[in-house]
């Protein structure tokens, strides 16, 4: 049974010898359910072009910013020098548009994806049941939706306009990606957009319980970006400082001892290193967060989704995990074909 109590207790508590026994008991459930792997991944942005209007996110359609959609020659350019780094878990991600980034298009890029990456997830606009099914039955392993805030009111303040807007929408995206047969679902919410971290954590916790107890055959992971700065301006609610953001990974262990953590390039180098035995089990490496940021546009003229803080290589991030004894998982995942 999750309790809201127990969830602000553990965020208030800064006493270091319960903390540190947290901790313990992360890292120990942690080995116990995923050895010593980490899992590694990229992120590639496909569009910035969005119809919504969400106030913390450089692609957001009232942000004069240059849209740009990649084709299929620049997609393979994008996508090939990624794979040439090792990596074989692929993001792919659109800003939120239905019409410049429809179904076909993402059939498409899912096409191209295929020719480099044995493991395919999309970050892009909730769809209907049917849509899924298309996606998972041309190659989409995996979902990745964030309700950002499970607070109606404040989802309400800092999603003006678009399909976002749709709070009951967006937050039954889950349900009809695991209905179509989506294999990997991720889970998230944007610390710092809400006043209340606590609730919102009780809110998904009891979204992944519900989604755990009436979709058992998906694999779920749960990610906790930290809300970032977009070309130096912030956007935050609240603060969340490192030692609460390592207490939020630590707990969640603790009530998910099973469920996958995912830990982005938002946060700085020394926090990734210092969180790997605490409970992620996987994690963003050699990151860029711009439409053509890996091979078509200059750092200078990149509008990046959010700033990223940890910029080191795939190969650095793998020389990393070996020093710490932990095992780089590049897929554990390909498709048999028929």
């Amino acid at each position: 049974m999750i309790s809201f109590n127990h969830i602000q207790k553990i965020l208030t508590d800064n006493n270091p010898t319960n903390i540190e026994a947290l901790a313990q008991e992360a890292s120990s459930l942690t080995r116990q359910y995923f050895g010593h792997t980490i899992s590694l991944y990229a992120p590639i942005y496909l569009s910035n072009f969005c119809s919504s209007h969400c106030t913390y996110c450089g692609f957001h359609s009232h942000h004069r910013i240059k849209r740009f959609k990649l084709t299929d020659k620049e997609m393979n350019q994008e996508m090939k020098h990624v794979a040439d780094q090792g990596i074989e878990n692929i993001l792919l991600l659109t800003g939120e548009s239905y019409k410049v980034t429809p179904l076909s298009y993402l059939m498409d890029t899912v096409t191209v994806a295929k020719q480099y990456f044995p493991n395919i997830s999309l970050e892009v606009h909730p769809m209907e049941e049917d849509e899924y099914k298309t996606l998972f039955l041309h190659g989409v392993d995996g979902i990745t939706v964030y309700q950002e805030t499970y607070d109606r009111e404040r989802y309400k303040k800092v999603h003006l306009s678009g399909i976002k807007a749709d709070y009951d929408f967006r937050a039954g995206t889950a349900q009809r990606a695991a209905a179509a047969g989506i294999r990997s679902i991720s889970l998230g919410i944007l610390l710092g957009l809400s006043s209340n971290t606590s609730q919102d954590l009780f809110d998904l916790y009891e979204h992944l319980s519900f989604m755990e107890k009436n979709y058992p055959g998906v694999e779920y992971s749960l990610s906790f970006p930290r809300i970032q700065k977009i070309k130096g301006e912030d956007f935050g609610k609240v603060y969340i400082d490192d030692k609460t953001f390592i207490k939020i990974i630590c707990l969640t262990r603790t009530l998910f001892p099973r469920v996958g953590i995912n830990l982005s390039t938002r946060e700085k180098p020394e926090l990734r290193d210092h969180a790997l035995k605490l409970g992620i089990t996987r994690m963003s490496a050699g990151s860029n967060t711009s439409v053509g940021g890996y091979t078509l546009k200059e750092p200078q003229q990149q509008d990046p989704q959010f700033d990223i803080e940890d910029t080191r290589s795939v190969k650095a991030i793998t020389t990393l995990l070996k020093e710490k004894n932990l095992d780089p998982v590049f897929t554990d995942w390909r498709r048999i074909q028929a």
